[in-house]
């Protein structure tokens, strides 16, 4: 199961479009990076860096990884 450990940056504008850089483990074979419940474009670097692009929002939102092995903690 993938495991998020931080997100860089920690805030963006509400228009989205930044790029964000997810570290954690087991990314291998990520199908979904959300932004609360909104998907994210994202492309798997490793097994340990996701690199995703957040979607247009406001507010403070939970990001999640989902994997094979189902989906991360939220950070």
């Amino acid at each position: 199961m993938p495991t998020l450990t931080s997100v860089t940056p920690t805030s963006g504008p509400t228009a989205g479009g930044t790029t964000v850089t997810l570290t954690g483990t087991g990314f291998t074979g990520a199908t979904a990076v959300r932004f609360g419940a909104t998907p994210a474009s994202f492309v798997v670097n490793s097994a340990t860096q996701i690199t995703a692009t957040a979607p247009a929002g406001s507010g403070t939102v939970q990001v999640t990884v989902t994997g094979p092995g189902g989906t991360s903690n939220g950070v």
